[in-house]
């Protein structure tokens, strides 16, 4: 059916929550919404579907997914892969996603950036380009991350890096191991550049950012911390206001208090909700082999022999449900931090991330429980959730 209307939504657009709200789709856009109760508001034409007064929100979109569906994109870079990790995810309400490549050799990056472009051009759904997380990080803040693959930035990696032909690339890195040229490279040929895994001090990130730098992936996580005389990485991500903030918000890699200090010390449109998902989520596995050790998944994290975390069991649809909990914000800003605002600082707000006539139809149908009861990607209803709808 090329036209449906969603009717009886609690709708959340970016100027509020229409109680009694309605939104058509038609050839995979957002053709019109509004409330139903004002005058002449009746929806007409197509398929109706009564969600019940449950939410109706933007599709999630997640700037770091490892893995999904048993599947590590490092593992095997392929578009069956991106296509399995997507598909696992959007069961949860991940209507956009970079597969997220791990610290690995210049043509495992190579060929995975061959494969997102070549899962873009087939049209592999939720599929948004690559975020290339290392090598170029620092051995003192590695995590689960293996030292044999790190690696200076040099010309041949730009050349790499800005190798994309079709979506977005992000690079996560520590300033610390590269100029500030380098940044400024990376970001003047449009790839997004975040600070991670990084030791750096206060004043070397400022350079950074003021060469480039946008991001900060999984704040807090893998990163100099903020003392009272000495703000690293962590004291520059909190006290800039422009750029955005990666969060996993599970309970383990940050605690909730930590969080709600986060979203008063800054803008909270410039706070996005990352899962740092792995190959766990939609799979019954409960571990998975990652550099030559066994990744245990325990009460919603993964970790190392050694305790190390390793990313998480994490859906976006948890996350969401999570930092509502933990912080204490109601279903906008959460759902801001979910999708509008990973969405801009993807700079693809403009096709996504937001319920605005034009927008893609990256819709989540969330339940009174924050389970993802519908997920509409580009207007297509999943199809593991379609027969229920």
């Amino acid at each position: 059916m090329s036209r449906v209307t969603i009717i009886n939504a609690r709708l959340v657009t970016p100027r509020g929550v229409l109680t009694n709200g309605y939104l058509t789709i038609e050839a995979g856009r957002i053709a019109a919404f509004g409330d139903m109760t004002g005058a002449g508001a009746s929806p007409r034409g197509g398929g109706l579907l009564d969600i019940g007064g449950d939410h109706l929100v933007p599709g999630f979109v997640d700037a770091q997914i490892n893995g999904g569906g048993g599947r590590l994109f490092n593992d095997a870079p392929s578009v069956d892969t991106i296509a399995t990790i997507g598909a696992a995810h959007a069961a949860h309400g991940t209507t956009g996603f970079l597969p997220t490549l791990i610290s690995d050799d210049l043509d495992v990056i190579d060929a995975a950036m061959r494969a997102v472009e070549a899962a873009i051009d087939q049209g592999v759904p939720g599929v948004l380009g690559i975020h290339v997380e290392g090598p170029f990080i620092a051995r003192a803040r590695k995590g689960i991350h293996d030292p044999a693959k790190f690696r200076r930035l040099d010309a041949a990696a730009i050349d790499l890096l800005t190798s994309l032909k079709r979506g977005r690339t992000l690079v996560t890195l520590a300033p610390e191991l590269c100029g500030t040229g380098d940044i400024a490279a990376l970001a003047g040929a449009g790839v997004i550049v975040a600070a991670g895994h990084t030791d750096a001090d206060h004043a070397t990130m400022r350079a950074a950012l003021d060469a480039g730098v946008t991001g900060f992936t999984h704040l807090f996580n893998a990163m100099s911390p903020m003392l009272h005389r000495a703000p690293g990485v962590v004291g520059a991500a909190l006290d800039d206001q422009a750029s955005y903030c990666g969060l996993i918000a599970d309970g383990h890699h940050v605690d909730p208090a930590v969080l709600r200090i986060v979203l008063r010390a800054r803008p909270i449109d410039r706070c996005m909700l990352v899962s740092d998902a792995m190959p766990a989520v939609g799979s019954a596995h409960r571990s998975f082999p990652l550099n030559g050790v066994t990744i245990e998944v325990r009460d919603g994290v993964c970790v190392g022999p050694d305790g190390t975390l390793a990313g998480c069991d994490l859906t976006m649809a948890l996350a969401v449900r999570n930092i509502m909990t933990m912080t204490g914000i109601g279903i906008e800003a959460a759902s801001m931090m979910a999708s509008l605002a990973p969405a801009r600082f993807l700079r693809l707000d403009d096709v996504t991330g937001s319920i605005e006539v034009g927008r893609a139809a990256d819709l989540v149908w969330l339940g009174r429980e924050g389970d993802a009861k519908g997920v509409w990607q580009h207007g297509r209803l999943n199809a593991a959730q379609s027969a229920a709808a």
